[in-house]
């Protein structure tokens, strides 16, 4: 009689189980779209460290109209990168060409369609899942 094995429990462990790794992937969601992406010591567009203070530089950046947190060499290029929408720019850097132009307006549109999933309704789900369930095992 001691090997009977309760069909309960094993109902219940088998749903434990697969809660457990529907939890880690929901885990692991999120973390693809936080880790470090929004640190505070690594440049957004290189992933260069910053050697500036990260509160110094939040506002800096507000007062420069940047919404990135950049390194010093990205900082420049992303002001280059505007002024040469507008038309004028550094013309020195004639390496900052069309291709150039082009790389940066599609990783710009990449950081707005990130910005954009993190605010949608299922991320906001997901996250909220994440709340309820406690902290990582």
């Amino acid at each position: 009689m001691a090997d009977i094995i309760s069909l309960d429990d094993k109902i219940c462990l088998a749903k434990e189980k697969k809660a457990e790794i529907s939890r880690k992937r929901k885990v692991l969601a999120v973390r693809k779209v936080f880790q470090c992406a929004k640190c505070a010591f690594k440049c957004e567009k290189c992933g260069a460290q910053i050697t500036h203070d990260p509160e110094d530089a939040v506002g800096y950046r507000r007062s420069m109209n940047i919404p990135y947190n950049f390194c010093e060499t990205c900082t420049e290029e992303y002001k280059d990168y505007i002024e040469r929408l507008k038309g004028s720019g550094d013309q020195d850097c004639y390496w900052h060409n069309e291709a150039w132009r082009d790389a940066w307006g599609k990783w710009i549109d990449y950081q707005g369609s990130v910005d954009q999933y993190v605010k949608s309704k299922e991320f906001t789900q997901l996250l909220n899942e994440l709340k309820q369930t406690g902290p990582e095992k």
